[in-house]
């Protein structure tokens, strides 16, 4: 398995050969149901793709269905894939740019935002530029490979008067924003611990995501940002403190400031605790639990492409699975369109929260010391 991308694929693998289910038996989603029932004729928000590869691939696949949400673009350092997206997606030659001449996309009314599926170390410098051009700018998680790097692309954005969103897809996700729901109606009464364990056992030592300088880091930037995410928005608290560990068994294939296991915890205002796994060595880990005074909610599969699994003291979760991608572009072109808020954050500034918390979780690895959040 060469990265997250193949462990997440072959979870939604299954899911991909069912068809999907009605939309109208989403609980508590009548404006889904309504809205991808109905013929629409609104505005819609025009896309560049930027970076061409097996995520770039899946999210423009998923645009297909989208209803407020269409890709004109492409921006590649790969002439050969840009040709192939061409002829698939019916892209004109004058949208079409490569990473030294994207600035052009300025002048180019065909394009509202671009999308930047690029390594991590080459998103604070692509989403300025973007900004600089007068688009919109949507980023893949993690936004930046450190909170000083991403405030200044949120700053950026800002003085632009651009929107800067991250590509949090589980923030639109049906059972998650169940779990959500009940959370926040009480049902779980007073939250007490959750637990988020990420992995999967990476393979070709030569790929990007264990090069510091275009990662950031290594399994925690990767696929441990989903426990850190999860354990913000299923507690609906902001950590006050963090712990943390390394463990690295494997030195030559995890170098300097590539961590291969990392496990954290953090703490709550209202007392609860998070114990959570991040890890490029173990396989079959993605799984959530969330436990209050009431009840409990326990997710698995907790974050791959679907469909997500999960149960509550109740019973099991039934909300039907929906391309991620499809509804995270939709919902994204509703908030840049016409000002829509969402369930969950997915901002510039929610980003460079979970930012801040991995340069935590790296400092008390580094450190041994109890981390303090402001």
């Amino acid at each position: 398995m060469n990265s997250r991308r193949d462990f997440l694929q072959k979870l939604a693998a299954s899911a991909m050969a069912l068809p999907l289910l009605p939309l109208q038996n989403l609980a508590g989603s009548a404006e889904y149901a309504n809205f991808y029932n109905t013929p629409y004729d609104g505005p819609v928000l025009r896309v560049a793709i930027m970076g061409l590869g097996s995520y770039g691939t899946r999210v423009a696949k998923a645009m297909q269905d989208c209803k407020r949400a269409r890709l004109t673009g492409v921006i590649s350092g790969t002439p050969s894939k840009i040709k192939a997206w061409q002829a698939r997606y019916n892209i004109p030659e004058k949208n079409c740019y490569n990473y030294e001449n994207f600035d052009q996309v300025k002048d180019n009314p065909d394009i509202d935002a671009i999308y930047v599926i690029t390594p991590n170390g080459l998103h604070h410098d692509q989403v300025i530029r973007v900004a600089k051009a007068g688009k919109h700018a949507i980023c893949e998680k993690p936004m930046a490979v450190n909170a000083k790097e991403g405030q200044e692309m949120v700053d950026a954005c800002n003085q632009a008067g651009v929107k800067l969103l991250v590509g949090y897809r589980m923030h639109f996700e049906p059972k998650t924003l169940e779990v959500i729901r009940m959370r926040k109606a009480g049902e779980f009464g007073k939250i007490l611990f959750f637990q988020g364990q990420c992995g999967f056992t990476i393979g070709d030592p030569t790929q990007w995501r264990l090069n510091r300088e275009l990662a950031g880091g290594g399994a925690l930037m990767d696929i441990g940002i989903y426990a850190i995410n999860g354990a913000r928005y299923m507690t609906g608290e902001e950590p006050v403190w963090i712990t943390a560990q390394e463990t690295k068994t494997n030195p030559e294939k995890f170098k300097e400031g590539v961590d291969e296991t990392i496990q954290f915890q953090m703490g709550f205002p209202s007392g609860a605790v998070a114990s959570c796994l991040s890890t490029y060595n173990m396989s079959h880990l993605d799984r959530f639990f969330l436990n209050g005074e009431k009840g409990f909610a326990e997710m698995q599969p907790s974050t791959g492409y679907g469909p997500i699994k999960g149960r509550t003291h109740k019973g099991e979760l039934t909300q039907p699975h929906i391309t991620h991608q499809t509804l995270q572009m939709d919902e994204m072109a509703g908030i840049i369109l016409d000002g829509k808020q969402p369930v969950v954050d997915v901002s510039g500034e929610e980003g460079v929260r979970d930012l801040k918390i991995i340069d935590a979780i790296y400092e008390a690895c580094r450190t041994g010391d109890k981390q303090q959040l402001s």
